[in-house]
């Protein structure tokens, strides 16, 4: 056995696939008539949980079937993405660097600090450089050290990462009306949409005037069938990005209270707030099932911990 094939083996053994399936029960759900279950992707790995392993599994097969000598990829300051790409990288033995959006004075907060000691290389460009990330000769030019790596876009959305992502709804049986889904790039909700069956996706991008998601998805796909089978629902980012409010941050507490889940503030409160708030209006007949997809992210609560001086799942501090 080779290194490759040495270390390949080492990594899947530290993930927990397939990733389990909670049934989720409360007084709110009866009183619906609701079957929620819940696909807890958070639970896969500890740093590279959630979506994370899915967008790198197949760049991570071409890195090696090139023989690059590592991975780059770009990320904000507080990047589910890059943490989880230095912890996949170093389980490997492959180098990684990350080049982030905006000042280095950032490199202390707790995800980057992470990066860095997982062996992650760190570079800082300006915003106005960063929004030109995608164009490979203009960061071969800022970075020629760094060519003979393999290039990897913000959040793993390529052909690749959405490959990994089909694989989510083939792990257990399609006994679902709706699948839900917490949208960033939309890497994994065209992944789920390219593999769906009977199923309907619905899904709740973190991130408001997000009408062009579905129009490149609905564009990048062959498949007509998710013309009547996906819904988005815009209404829920909470004011954009990673934004939150006392309201957001009392339902992700309440929700942990209820089903013993911790949820991130970015993605899958909002997806579970939104959820709820459409159960309330009578989006879903009684008697429906729900698969929700918990995409993990978990670690980027502690930035909204340290910034705003809150615990988040202990409201008494």
């Amino acid at each position: 056995m080779n290194h490759r094939e040495s270390s390949n083996k080492y990594l899947l053994k530290e993930f927990q696939l397939p990733s389990r399936i909670d049934r989720l029960s409360s007084s709110f759900l009866n009183d619906f008539g609701i079957s929620l279950f819940l696909k807890r992707d958070d639970l896969i790995h500890p740093i590279v949980s959630g979506n994370k392993w899915r967008k790198l599994k197949y760049n991570v097969e071409k890195l090696q079937q090139n023989n690059n000598e590592g991975l780059l990829t770009f990320g904000g300051a507080f990047s589910n993405h890059l943490i989880a790409c230095a912890k996949a990288c170093q389980l490997l033995g492959i180098s990684s660097v990350g080049i982030v959006r905006g000042e280095s004075e950032n490199k202390n907060n707790p995800t980057l600090s992470q990066c860095i000691e997982l062996g992650m290389q760190l570079h800082f460009i300006s915003r106005a450089e960063y929004k030109q990330k995608d164009q490979f000769d203009f960061i071969q030019n800022l970075f020629p050290r760094y060519k003979n790596y393999l290039h990897l876009p913000e959040g793993g959305a390529n052909e690749l990462g959405i490959k990994g992502c089909t694989e989510i709804l083939d792990e257990q049986e399609r006994l679902y009306d709706f699948v839900t889904i917490a949208a960033g790039t939309t890497t994994t909700a065209q992944g789920i949409g390219r593999s769906l069956r009977k199923e309907k996706l619905l899904v709740f991008p973190a991130l408001k005037n997000a009408q062009y998601l579905e129009n490149r998805m609905r564009m990048a796909e062959e498949n007509s069938i998710l013309k009547e089978q996906l819904n988005y629902f815009y209404g829920y980012h909470f004011g954009g990005f990673a934004k939150i409010n006392d309201e957001l941050i009392e339902f992700t507490r309440q929700f942990y209270n209820e089903y013993n889940i911790k949820l991130d503030l970015v993605y899958t409160a909002k997806m579970f707030y939104g959820l709820f708030e459409q159960i309330k209006a009578g989006y879903f007949s009684k008697n429906s099932t729900i698969l929700a997809i918990h995409s993990g992210g978990l670690q980027g609560n502690q930035g909204f911990e340290d910034k705003h001086q809150f615990n988040l799942f202990n409201s008494s501090c």
